[in-house]
């Protein structure tokens, strides 16, 4: 029997920011397992942080639980069956439903059972390649109601990405769909899993295919099944009983280079925080409807479109569309209407191409959107410009806020079920509880208030960061852990004012961020070099308006290239494509005479990155030959960009 603290937690927290924060940072164990009070728990945790194995440390080590109990059967037992728990919304098929936390039940129950009656158990891993429809979210959770790890996997991945995440997981099962809908296209889904079962080394057992129907999928006999088939007869499975600490998913962070990491996730310590950040962050209480307009196959979809929102007892929205076009720049305010959505969170990038195609915001004046109370950005900077076009528009507070893959919920935000400090434009404002940030330099030394460095968290890290990368210990000390002992290594630049406030500036590698999702140079470049006419190349990130960034080209072609400079081009463009998938947004490449280099070999990449974007720059001291970025600025000048 679980035992029901879903209540009245939060009463004894004192109503201002500093106070909260200074209670977690005095006394993390006792501030934490408070908040795990706020879900349901078989055995409750007396333990808060196990730090025995430091740098691994593992929150709610003597807790046993379900993420699914608490995401789904406890509202059922509260009373709140009838309460829509998904809002399923898609503009780009004329489809909408609701399923209630009863029927969602039903649904991951059943699901579970499917899952066990092909040789899924606990521990064992399912990826999920999927689009944006209601079966996604079951999936998600039937895994979790098992025990089983989930590995969720966009679809706009090609398939070769996606083998390398069946080879590094080992799923015994893969979930996927015939298709995928974007404004317009259909995308196929099946031959991209073929072809990425063909390429991989593992080999999973079955594949359950939920059959849309814009496209029947060919089914592989004797190892794919349809989803309602799958499903027929199977037993209705209740919440398996997990250690706090078991994991709940992977997943893949994108901008790796090589064999990609996943990102593990815990069970207890993922649901305490996402339940904490609820109320506390977004202000939102159950029965209230919450809208994140991303992906499952991102993060923010993990956090807040299927986990946090039900957890806390809310009706999260399942949105299959784009901003613009479908049908146009105002269906935003339609989903906002029609299912009075308290809070939208989305990226910038959504709201700049809305703007740019509606910049009066003609549109919004045939919707009624008085429901909403809070629009919350992230993914990537929040530029000026576009938060104050929303604040004017919209008139309710827009709040930045700033996090990773890695760590599930915010490390910086503005908390406004505590307390709606001021908005300072271009600042995600200031560390959530348990979250000790220090600006460091080259060396590890603190920075003072205004100085650009390393932004690094002190361990160990709150809830639901990841503990390890999955398979793989020594990857995730040498990746996060290494260049700052005693510290989590965020990859972002930036630097902290008086007030304490952070401005994020800039990757300290070479990731770069187009539209919220993050993509690695490396990446780019290794699938570009592998074009035979390709003798060199470099990908850099050039300013963008509307993704923020956008992934270009360098290339220098091989002396003999009998081919046109244009069809090289193009051949390339199509290889990213087919290789890495359209969400890389790779369409420019620039043929050049040579790349810039210090005279150790390091492609300057910064520099032709300023130039590009016309940022003022010095010419590096290290360089090989100055001449060369002559060549570059030429180059750029070509294609539009170094003006």
């Amino acid at each position: 029997m679980m035992t029901d603290h879903s209540s009245g937690y939060a009463s004894g927290y004192a109503t201002d920011y500093a106070s909260v924060y200074a209670k977690a940072l005095a006394d993390s164990g006792a501030f934490w397992l408070d908040a795990a009070a706020g879900i349901d728990w078989v055995t409750p945790p007396t333990t808060a942080l196990d730090s025995q194995n430091a740098p691994f440390h593992r929150w709610f080590p003597d807790g046993e639980m379900n993420t699914c109990h608490n995401a789904v059967d406890r509202h059922v037992a509260a009373g709140r069956g009838d309460q829509n728990a998904i809002i399923y919304d898609s503009p780009i098929t004329g489809t909408a439903y609701n399923l209630t936390f009863a029927e969602l039940q039903q649904a991951t129950a059943r699901f579970a059972g499917m899952l066990r009656r092909y040789g899924v158990g606990t521990g064992d891993r399912v990826i999920i390649y999927m689009p944006m429809i209601p079966e996604a979210v079951v999936a998600m959770l039937g895994c979790a109601r098992l025990g089983a790890v989930h590995s969720v996997v966009f679809g706009g991945f090609a398939a070769a990405e996606l083998a390398k995440r069946i080879d590094d997981c080992q799923p015994k099962v893969i979930i996927s769909a015939s298709c995928g809908h974007e404004p317009n296209r259909i995308v196929d889904y099946k031959p991209l899993l073929d072809e990425a079962i063909t390429l991989s080394q593992h080999k999973p057992g079955t594949c359950v295919i939920y059959q849309r129907e814009a496209i029947t999928a060919n089914l592989v006999d004797g190892r794919d099944v349809e989803w309602h088939a799958a499903h027929e007869g199977a037993e209705e499975l209740a919440p398996v009983t997990l250690k706090s600490t078991d994991p709940l998913y992977i997943l893949y962070t994108s901008g790796t280079t090589g064999q990609p990491k996943g990102v593990v996730r815990d069970n207890g310590g993922h649901a305490v925080a996402l339940n904490w950040s609820m109320p506390h962050i977004y202000d939102t209480q159950p029965g209230e409807v919450y809208w994140a307009a991303s992906d499952i196959g991102w993060v923010v979809g993990h956090s807040y479109i299927t986990y946090a929102p039900l957890i806390a007892g809310c009706s999260t929205v399942l949105f299959e569309g784009k901003p613009i076009g479908t049908p146009d720049a105002g269906v935003f305010w339609r989903i906002i209407q029609d299912h009075k959505v308290k809070v939208l969170f989305t990226a910038p990038t959504a709201f700049r191409a809305i703007k740019r195609a509606d910049p009066a915001a003609e549109l919004l004046q045939h919707y009624d959107i008085s429901s909403l109370e809070y629009l919350f950005l992230a993914g990537e900077r929040a530029d000026p410009d576009t938060i104050i076009w929303a604040q004017e528009k919209l008139g309710v507070p827009v709040i930045d806020h700033w996090w990773q893959t890695e760590t599930g919920w915010s490390i910086c935000a503005n908390p406004m079920g505590i307390e709606a400090l001021p908005v300072k434009l271009g600042s995600p404002s200031v560390a959530m509880p348990g979250y000790e940030i220090d600006i460091l330099d080259d060396a590890g030394q603190p920075l003072g208030p205004d100085q650009l460095g390393a932004i690094a968290v002190k361990l160990p890290l709150p809830p639901s960061c990841l503990p390890t990368i999955w398979g793989a210990d020594d990857a995730f000390v040498e990746k996060y852990l290494t260049n700052f002992p005693g510290y989590y290594e965020s990859g972002d630049a930036g630097y902290r004012d008086a007030d304490g406030y952070l401005y994020v500036m800039a990757r300290t590698d070479d990731v770069i961020n187009v539209a919220g999702h993050r993509l690695s140079t490396g990446q780019l470049e290794e699938v570009l070099a592998d074009h035979p006419d390709v003798a060199e190349c470099a990908v850099i990130g050039v300013a963008d308006d509307l993704k923020g960034q956008l992934p270009l080209g360098l290339i220098c072609l091989y002396p003999n290239c009998a081919k046109p400079a244009k069809k090289v081009c193009a051949e390339a463009v199509d290889l990213v494509k087919t290789r890495v998938g359209r969400v890389s947004a790779f369409n420019q490449i620039v043929v050049i005479d040579r790349l810039p280099k210090t005279r150790s070999g390091k492609v300057l990449r910064a520099t032709m990155a300023k130039i590009a974007d016309n940022v003022e720059w010095t010419m590096p001291a290290t360089i090989d030959d100055p001449v060369i970025l002559d060549e570059i600025t030429t180059a750029l000048q070509s294609i539009g960009y170094a003006k």
